[in-house]
This record gives C-alpha cells, sequence and structure tokens, in this order.
C-alpha cells in the first residue's frame, strides 16, 4: 500500500525504526545454513543476463532488482526505500507531502485504492475507495511492479496526470489530476447540532493524538456535549503511536492494542493511561472499506472496550506493523515484522473490523423527506382550537438550511443513534 505523494508508503503503514541491537537480534535470527542449490542458481541467473541479454545491464542495476523482487514477493507492504522513498515516508507521517493525496495497493496486477485523503485532488476528482487504477497516462498498469506505478504517479507540483479507473462492474472511466503540495489537516471538527459534534480524523500523524485531546477538551469545555461522532472513514493510517493515544482519550484503563511478531522487539503492548478527557460522552464511531491500519486499532479498541457503537461498512483489513530498516547509502527496508490484535485478541489482518450497525452509503437530501405538500389539522376550515391558543398550520414549521450532512446517509444515521441513545439515558 503506497502513500501517494510520490504514493509512498504502504498505507501509511504502522512504521517503526528498528534500533541497532534489533538488527542485530534479527541477524541472528537468519544466521541458518544458506541454500546452496538457490544461490548456485541465483548466480547462474545472474551471468546468463549479463551475457545474454539484448541490451548491456550494470550490475548495480541487477542487484538492485533483486533486492526489490525479494521485498515485493513477500507481501503488499514490505518494500525497499530508495533515498528519495526514504525521505518521502518520514514526511508523510509529518503530514505534509506532494503528489495526489491517494493511498494504493496491489491486487490482481491492478492498482486498487484504499482511501483518497480529505481536501487532496484525489478526493476533488471524485475517486473512491476501492477504485481499480488500470492505467496511468495511457499506459497499462498490468504488469508493473507497485514502486514502477508509483514511480510514475509521482512528479512536480502543478503537472497533470490522466488516470484510468474502473468502479465496481462499470466501464472504465478516466480522471485527469493536477499533483500538488498536500497539506494534510489531520483533525477537524464540527458542531453537527448543539450538543452535538463531529470529530473527523483524516489521517494518524505524529500531532493527531495531541489534536484529538484538545478538541475534545474544547468540545466538552462547558460540559454541553450530549454525543460525538468520530468519523475514521477513508482514514489509510499512520503513526501506531497517535492511534493509542487516540483510544486513550476515550477510555480509562485497559490494554488497547498489542503486537506479535518473531522477534522479541516485535511483541508490544499499549494500554490506556487514567486522562480521559471525552469523559462518558455517547460516541459513534464511522468507518467504511477506506478505514485500515491504524484506523482499525482505534476502532476495534473502541468496539472492545464496549466504549463506542460502530457504525458503517467493513474496514480494509490492513493488520500489520512495518518496521523501518535503515541501510548503507541513505536507504531502507520496510519489512513486515508482526501483526496486531485487539484488546480481545482479534487479529485484523484480512478480516477487517465489522461495524456494530451496517450502514450503507447513500445520498439523502431535503427533497427526499419533503412532506410540505400536505395539510395539518390547522388548516381545515371549522377546526377545533388549542386551549392554549397556539396553532401550527402548514408552513409554520422552520425549516432547515440545507448543509453538507444531507448528503451524507451514514453521518445522519451516526447523529440520530446519539439522540437516541441520550433519550434512553434521560429515561434511565
Amino acid at each position: 500500500m503506497i502513500a501517494a505523494r510520490s504514493l509512498l508508503v504502504a498505507g501509511l503503514s504502522l512504521a517503526f525504526v528498528m534500533p541497532l541491537q534489533a538488527q542485530e537480534q534479527a541477524a541472528e535470527a537468519a544466521a541458518a545454513p544458506l541454500p546452496l542449490n538457490e544461490l548456485r542458481t541465483f548466480a547462474e541467473v545472474f551471468e546468463r543476463i549479463r551475457a545474454a541479454y539484448v541490451e548491456p545491464v550494470d550490475d548495480a542495476t541487477l542487484l538492485d532488482n533483486a533486492v526489490r523482487g525479494m521485498l515485493e514477493g513477500l507481501d503488499p507492504h514490505s518494500a525497499y526505500l530508495t533515498p528519495e522513498d526514504y525521505t518521502g515516508l518520514q514526511d508523510t507521517t509529518e503530514g505534509q507531502f506532494g503528489g495526489l493525496g491517494i493511498e494504493v495497493g496491489q491486487e490482481d496486477g491492478f492498482l486498487k485504492v484504499v482511501s483518497p485523503i480529505d481536501d487532496t485532488p484525489a478526493a476533488e476528482a471524485g475517486i473512491e475507495a476501492g477504485d481499480l487504477i488500470v492505467k496511468i497516462d495511457d499506459q497499462p498498469v498490468k504488469g508493473m511492479s507497485l514502486m514502477d506505478a508509483v514511480d510514475r504517479m509521482r512528479g512536480e507540483p502543478g503537472s497533470e496526470i490522466r488516470l484510468t479507473l474502473v468502479r465496481g462492474s462499470g466501464r472504465p472511466f478516466e480522471v485527469t489530476l493536477t499533483r500538488a503540495i498536500i497539506k494534510v489537516k489531520s483533525v477537524k471538527t464540527e458542531e453537527l447540532e448543539p450538543g452535538y459534534s463531529l470529530l473527523r480524523i483524516t489521517q494518524f500523524q505524529n500531532n493527531t493524538g495531541d489534536e484529538v485531546r484538545t478538541s475534545l477538551n474544547r468540545l466538552n469545555a462547558n460540559g454541553d456535549l450530549k454525543g460525538l461522532v468520530l468519523d475514521l472513514r477513508n482514514n489509510p493510517g499512520g503513526v501506531l503511536q497517535s492511534a493509542v493515544e487516540v483510544v486513550d482519550s476515550f477510555v480509562d484503563q485497559g490494554l488497547i492494542v498489542y503486537t506479535k511478531g518473531r522477534l522479541s522487539n516485535a511483541e508490544l503492548r499499549y494500554s490506556a493511561t487514567s486522562s480521559n478527557p471525552s469523559g462518558n460522552v455517547p460516541l459513534v464511531v464511522l468507518i467504511n472499506g477506506g478505514s485500515a491500519s491504524a484506523s482499525e486499532i482505534v476502532a476495534g479498541a473502541l468496539q472492545d472496550h464496549g466504549r463506542g457503537v460502530i457504525m458503517g461498512t467493513d474496514s480494509f483489513g490492513k493488520g500489520s506493523v512495518q518496521t523501518v530498516l535503515p541501510l548503507n547509502n541513505d536507504r531502507a527496508l520496510k519489512l513486515t515484522t508482526a501483526l496486531y490484535y485487539t484488546p480481545k485478541g482479534r487479529s485484523i489482518q484480512a478480516q477487517g473490523i465489522v461495524p456494530d450497525i451496517r450502514v450503507e452509503r447513500a445520498h439523502v437530501t431535503l427533497d427526499d423527506v419533503d412532506d410540505s405538500g400536505g395539510y395539518r389539522e390547522a388548516d381545515l376550515a371549522g377546526h377545533l382550537n388549542n386551549a392554549s391558543g397556539q396553532e401550527r398550520p402548514t408552513g409554520s414549521m422552520p425549516q432547515r438550511e440545507r448543509d453538507a450532512r444531507d448528503a451524507d446517509y451514514q453521518l445522519n444515521q451516526a447523529l440520530n443513534l446519539l439522540k437516541g441513545l441520550n433519550i434512553v439515558r434521560n429515561v434511565e
């Protein structure tokens, strides 16, 4: 899964830089007898290519390709990072990078969109999670390695790129995007109605945990917050520590997430502290197929703790941890070293988080529910008067102005659920 800046990182993967001691431990674990027959075959192939390939190929290129092939053959998230890739990985976690603003993985030889990032060229062009990219500037993607495809999508900010996509079982369509410097705002808030707010996390960056805590303190400064929607839809993931900090802002105690791998340093456990700025505010968490990696950690932990209602559609299912192993010459390996698990021991890898309440994507507008053409009792001639002297004929009811929520069925359902939860709490 590569982040489009350069489209660089695998799904904004949960990536760590492995210290020297851990690298030595990994080297010891790998100290097994070498497969001599396979090494002889490698050397023979290497020499045959040098001698017989139609064009001369230098040794460095062949070895570089061999390293790439070793990693790309493992899983979709392990990769060989050039100096540019390594720098791009660091830029992505800081929240500013150049490119299209799209997370992609590989499926059946094509690029599959994991999620477009909010307020980027990809999102503005209408690209959606699950779209398949079949051509880049009229060049078929089939047969390209993931890194090759990513390299073709790189370019100078302001330059254009044309993508051919397929959505579901529909016909291919083209979109033209202009590459840009992507400045991702990690956390956004919006008042939905008095007492009810939306907290949207677009991706998990180094400062996301602090931003969420600050936002919660501000939203509930006067104790007026009746309900919160935590929107993780189309959030491709990011920094693991930030995901842990976000969960810690909603629970008081207990395990948040743990990882298991072959090396001892890959087995980590993260638990909550006693600091919880959200209090006991009712919470609905929105997820969809574009919610991946760190987003799934948050949703899974909150679900296991019973802290909120998970609503939407199944998440992406990326439950692996990538470790960054620095090499010489400013290069690095991004290697899958562990799987992560929810507090109740669920592995999300290739499974995803299943919502408590399934709500498919839909669009609802005021026109769909407009009942202004009917009549009320107060419109009828000779109707009995209300003892209070107050009557409400047709047209007297206040009409809510249209806003962006009218096109977001899942968000409307989340808000309605929060209102219902508050009614139940008040009755109790």
